[in-house]
């Protein structure tokens, strides 16, 4: 888990191309989802719990 540290130290940076995108939940770097700002992970667990409104765990 990232510390919290980091996760400031990426919003507050002097360029803004060197941003690295991190989970809103966790801070996880890798696995990035832009549209829901999760990583795979966190967006797994809420997506079983049903905490992410229009995602449906597909079945076929």
């Amino acid at each position: 888990m990232a510390k919290k540290s980091m996760i400031n130290r990426e919003k507050n940076r002097k360029y803004p191309t060197r941003v690295r995108n991190r989970c809103s939940r966790c801070g996880r770097p890798r696995g990035y989802m832009r549209r829901f700002d999760l990583c795979r992970i966190c967006f797994r667990e809420l997506a079983n719990e049903g905490q992410i409104p229009g995602v449906v765990k597909s079945s076929w």
